[in-house]
């Protein structure tokens, strides 16, 4: 089984030119199919607080993409898209398609980032979603939630076994980013595959820095900057067999 993390470099606010890059790299990476490919948080604009100009409703370009893009390529597609909440601000989401094209997982962030204005605009998640890959149980987060380790023993307890972080996470902590995914690894027994941008938008320069990282911790995939794809091979079993050789989630506290 392989995951693969697609590093865009996001036209601002331009749905139908990344669409295009989007597509372009997954077409130049040849997924295996049925694997889990990735792409990042609001890739189809950038991290906007531009709401309605970009939010989308039950008629979707975004969904529409991602659902036609799964089923070209008989994968699981993951990527973010912008939604509008009930109370009119917008909803950050990562949302998953399986290779027949149906939507069968939707996150909406759970810890929008306040320094840089998504919390006034954008609303907050309520409890982390849970997919079935094939057989494996993966949770999916959006940038800003990893620093967060409590959501991510969260959704341990419900029983996932991989991560996967969408971002747009800028170059002046990139060293962060790439701590963060090992540790959420380390600590949860867990393998983590995080999909970031690179390029630049209005206000930020990003680098990038996609990475992969096993149960272990260790470090399979580093796309470094610039527009690419990188993937590895997922082997659920290791996970399975790491979390009863070394089994302190069992030593986890009751909620």
């Amino acid at each position: 089984m392989k995951v693969y993390c697609c590093q865009t470099d996001i036209a601002w606010e331009d749905k139908n030119r990344n669409f295009a890059s989007a597509r372009k790299l997954i077409d130049s990476a040849k997924p295996e199919p049925r694997s889990l490919v990735l792409l990042p948080e609001m890739f189809a604009t950038g991290f906007t607080m531009n709401v309605p100009g970009i939010a989308e409703g039950t008629k979707s370009e975004t969904a529409d993409f991602l659902a036609q893009t799964a089923r070209e390529f008989s994968i699981y597609l993951l990527g973010g898209i912008v939604t509008t909440a009930p109370d009119t601000r917008g909803r950050n989401q990562s949302v998953v398609f399986n290779p027949q094209g149906a939507e069968i997982a939707r996150y909406s962030k759970m810890q929008p980032f306040s320094l840089g204005g998504e919390a006034k605009n954008y609303a907050a998640g309520d409890d982390v979603v849970i997919f079935d890959w094939e057989g494996v149980k993966v949770a999916t987060f959006v940038c800003y939630d990893l620093r967060f380790p409590e959501v991510f023993r969260r959704a341990v307890r419900k029983g996932a076994e991989m991560f996967a972080v969408i971002a747009n996470w800028p170059v002046m902590r990139i060293g962060h980013w790439a701590t963060l995914l090992q540790a959420r690894a380390i600590e949860n027994l867990a393998f983590v595959a995080g999909t970031n941008r690179c390029g630049t938008d209005p206000k930020l320069q990003y680098n990038g820095r996609s990475l992969i990282v096993n149960e272990h911790g260790a470090v399979l995939a580093d796309a470094g900057d610039g527009a690419k794809v990188i993937s590895a091979e997922v082997d659920p079993e290791a996970i399975r067999q790491w979390r009863i050789d070394f089994p302190a989630l069992s030593d986890m506290r009751p909620e």
